[in-house]
Order: structure tokens, then sequence, then C-alpha cells
């Protein structure tokens, strides 16, 4: 919900605060006096066009800040957290427009892209204006309308899933057929790649363990050489080690006295000479049992040449094998399944398309209801607005050959006749601006109760009508209004009395410079004002007592 406008420097406006609540909103005044100020700069809020133009004269920019509670509305909220501009309930849109043509966007603070302006600002306000481009003239907005009158919009995002995944399958299916030979060709690769590995059945860590045993293997006649000889020069020769400690030990027990201080050394050579008897001995086992076997040295040799030929093969590090192996696989699992991938994406396709079909038909048959109704109500809010000749049409056009779409199996648009015996024809072809704009009232007080658009705006609905008809679009948008917030400009005293909030706009001019001024209206204001609108300047007793009564019976007729 709009809550407050503040505007600086635009047109003729210096500075306009404006604070606005639940309800319908009247805009009144004189010609020129600058109603359509706020109307152009809450589009320009939202990411309408601007130019230099709309600065004040004198001025080097124009400023534009309209601001919503967003609290109850769920896909701005959505919006803004998915952009991060999220701060609580309030949502704050900003415009700057300078004098030279160029324009700033902000969104909560932040400086933002124009077209963020505007895709949020769809989300939270509908201008239906007779002198621009509106959402009512998109089919978008009537499928939208339409599914939300249904109560159908959840089944419309199923459907719109179910198309995505059918998509893409269908995308990856073209792709694969278009490159049949080129994925064949890879196919007989992978093949004959992993049938190798496979046959090498290389296990992970194997090479650097087959490197170990070959360092050993390759020198197994060393190590059983240089064992001999140890073996020799610890027990079996003369002077060997074990020898020439029993010689020390001899020296020693030999001495004329006992030396107490060569008591540790002779017990240390006691020590050694056991010591090396015992290595000895270990040495001439490890010999009698050691044996070198040139045959498993061959067979690792010619599994680590295998191993490494098969690394050059590929390009790559020895120890990258067994984790490309496991790669190749798996992308040789994913396009092979006997007849390769075609065959399976045709049937996931097949059951895709029937997912989506259940689901469309579904939608089609509820939006088919729900036209029925939604034609019959609106044509009966026509009839009030003195429109009894238009027909309204929901038109359900169906997709070319039932071909899927995001939208499920047809086109919404909704068509009008404006005239007996004439072909119902898009809004935009056939409906004049005052016309549209009493055909979009017609439509958003019938779809009021579930449009999600929070704040509606109508300028001069009521061209080209005065009298009951006037009452009636003043009761109208005072029913919106009950349910959400409506602004409307109107010239017409029994709209203007019907609303809930009266802003009265006006100029004056000071100092050869003409101001725009806007103020809200108290009971006593407001009568006076529909008393101009009914009788001009000159107001007389009558005057005034007529628009009092339209007043008193405006604010009670909803009560």
């Amino acid at each position: 919900m709009l809550t407050q406008l503040t505007v600086s420097n635009y047109a003729i406006a210096e500075r306009v605060e404006l604070q606005f609540s639940k309800g319908m909103t009247a805009l009144t005044g004189e010609t020129g006096a600058g109603k359509s100020i706020v109307l152009d700069a809450l589009s320009l809020a939202m990411g309408g066009r601007a130019d230099a133009g709309a600065v004040r004269h004198g001025a080097k920019r124009a400023d534009i800040t309209a601001s919503f509670d967003v609290s109850r509305i769920a896909e701005a909220r959505s919006w803004l957290e998915q952009h991060e501009l999220d701060d609580d309930h309030d949502c704050i849109l900003r415009r700057v427009i300078s004098k030279d043509g160029r324009s700033r966007a902000y969104i909560n603070g932040q400086p933002c892209p124009l077209a963020h302006l505007k895709d949020l600002g769809s989300r939270l306000m509908d201008i239906h204006s007779q002198h621009q481009h509106q959402s009512l003239l998109h089919k978008d907005t009537h499928r939208k309308l339409l599914d939300e009158y249904a109560g159908v919009e959840t089944l419309a995002g199923d459907t719109r899933e179910a198309w995505k995944i059918w998509s893409k399958t269908r995308q990856r299916l073209t792709e694969r057929q278009q490159n049949a030979d080129e994925a064949e060709a890879r196919l007989q690769l992978l093949r004959y790649q992993v049938e190798e590995l496979d046959r090498m059945a290389l296990e992970s860590g194997e090479q650097e363990s087959l490197e170990q045993e070959q360092a050993h293997l390759s020198h197994a006649d060393t190590v059983l050489l240089n064992s001999q000889q140890a073996a020799l020069l610890c027990t079996e020769e003369d002077n060997s080690a074990a020898d020439l400690v029993r010689q020390a030990l001899q020296q020693l027990e030999n001495l004329p006295t006992e030396v107490p201080a060569l008591a540790d050394t002779i017990q240390m050579l006691n020590e050694a000479q056991i010591q090396i008897s015992e290595a000895g001995d270990n040495l001439r086992r490890f010999v009698e049992d050691y044996e070198a076997d040139p045959a498993r040295l061959a067979e690792v040799e010619e599994r680590l040449s295998a191993i490494y030929q098969m690394a050059r093969k590929h390009r790559i590090a020895p120890e990258e094998l067994p984790e490309f192996h496991q790669r190749l696989s798996a992308e040789l699992a994913s396009l092979d399944d006997g007849e390769g991938s075609v065959a399976q994406l045709e049937a996931e396709l097949q059951s895709q398309r029937t997912h989506f079909d259940e689901l469309a038909t579904r939608l089609s048959e509820a939006r088919q209801q729900a036209a029925a109704k939604l034609d019959q109500r609106i044509a009966d809010e026509l009839a009030q607005l003195s429109m009894p000749a238009v027909q309204f049409v929901t038109h359900l056009n169906r997709n070319a050959a039932g071909e899927p779409s995001p939208c499920g199996l047809e086109d919404v648009e909704f068509l009008v006749s404006a005239n007996p015996g004439q072909p119902a024809r898009p809004l935009a072809k056939v409906a004049s601006g005052g016309e549209l704009s009493r055909i979009s009232l017609a439509i958003q007080v019938v779809v009021a109760q579930t449009s999600t658009t929070p704040t509606l705006v109508f300028d001069e609905v009521d061209v080209g009508i005065g009298g009951g008809t006037a009452e009636v679009v003043g009761r109208l948008l005072r029913t919106l209004g009950d349910d959400g917030q409506v602004l409307c400009v109107t010239h017409l005293p029994q709209v203007a009395a019907q609303c809930h909030q009266h802003l009265f706009v006006s100029k004056f001019t000071e100092q050869d410079a003409t101001f725009s001024k806007i103020e809200t209206l108290d009971d006593h204001g407001r009568i006076s004002e529909v008393a101009r609108m009914l009788g001009g300047v000159d107001m007389t007793e009558h005057t005034i007592a007529h628009a009092r009564e339209m007043f008193t019976k405006g604010q009670a007729t909803h009560h």
C-alpha cells in the first residue's frame, strides 16, 4: 500500500508531501491545476520514462520518492529478499531526474537499474490511464487476472515448472540428435579406453607398491653378498669381530691383580661378544633363507612398464590413472544405455509431456469455467457503467498443434466488441481512453477479491459520463478501496463525494513563478469542493446544500 509521496521540483510543484491511507482517495481541482502531477510522479517512481522537461524551471533536479508498506504484499517482499533489498516491511522507491534528462533510480536507498524499479513497481501499483501503456493491455496480465479469479495460481505454477522440465529434456534430446555422429564416435572411444583400463585393473596405490618392490628385487644380489660378508666378519673368519673381542677379554683377565675400575669394561666386552655371536647367527639364517626372484622382478618391471605406457598414452601422470579410469567410466555410463541416451531421453520426454498435458488440461478446464463466469460478471458491471452494448470476452486461444508453453495449452486475452454486430477485438485496438478506463474499472471490481495488486490508480475514469452512471462509478471505486487502495483523478462530484480521502490540487502565482499546491481536505473542505464541482465559481446556498446532501449520502451509502 502506498503510504507517502514526496515530490520536489517536478513540473510546477516545488515541494509536495502527501500521506495516503487505505481506501479510495480522490484527486480534484481545476483543469490545469496539476492533478496529473501526482499520477505522473508515481509513474516515474515506478520506472516510467523521464525527460529534462520534468524538472521545474530554475531547479537542478527533480526528486520523487514513493513509500510503500509491503507487509501484506508477499510477491513484493519475495522480490526484495531475492535482490537483497528488503528492509522489514518498508519499501521506498526513489527517482532523481537531472535537468539534462539523466535519471537515477533507488530502492530502499540502494542504487538500482531502472528495470528493477519497473519490475518491483508492477508488484506494488497498477495505473489505469488514458495516456500511457498499462498492464491491462498486456496478455500476461489477462492470464494472471483470470488465474487469480479461478484460484488456480498454484496449478499454473506447477504447469510452468512441468514445462521447464520438459523443455530442458527436449533441448538435451535435440542436441544429442544433432550431434549423433560426434556422440557415437565419443561413445566408441570411451568404450575402448574403459575396456583397456578395465583389463589393466590398476588399483589405487599399486604403482607405488610395485616401485618399492622393484627397488627391493633389483638389489637382491648385493643384499645377499653383503650379508654373507657381514656374517663372516662377525664370527667365521680369523680375526673376526667375535675373535678380536675374545682376545681383548683374555688380556684383561690375565692382569696380575684385580682392577675394580675395569670391571664395567670387562662386563661390556662379555655382552658385546654375546651380541656379535647372535648377529652372526642371524646373518647366517638370513643368507640361508634369502632367495633372489628374477622371475618376480621381471613380472614387476613388466607391470610397471605397462602402467607407464598407459599414462603416456593418456598424457597424464601414472598416479592419476585410477582417478582417470573412474572419470571415463562415469562418462561412459552417462552416455551408454545400450541403445545410447537418445532412446532414454525420448522416453523421459514422453513421460514429462504426459505429466505436463495432465496439468495443462486441468488448468484449461478451470480457465474455461472461470472465463464464462468472469465475462458475465464484467458484463453486469459494464451495464451499470452505461456500457450495456459492450461485449466482453475472455478468449482462450489454443496454441498451434497443442504445443506446450509455460502458460499451459493456450494464451489468454481480453477482447471487447464496442458495438453490436462487430467482432470482438483486443482492448488496445478497440477501446478509447475513457472506455478503457471504465472497462478497467469493471474488471478490477470483479477480480478485486483475488487480485494481488494492492494499489490501483485510475486517471479520469469518469470521462464522458454523468448522472447516475457517475454515482455508480464512485460506488465501484469506493468498493475497490474497501479491500485495498484506490487513487482516482476525477471531475465528477458524484465520484468525489464517495471517497475516503480527498486531495485538492490548486495552483498559484508568486513573483512571476507558478506553483502547484496539494492539500488534504477535511469534511468542510470536501463539501466546498463538491459544491465547486457542481456549480462552478459562483456557489449558491442551494449548491452548497446539494453538495452537503451528496457528500452525506456518499459517505452513508457505504456504512
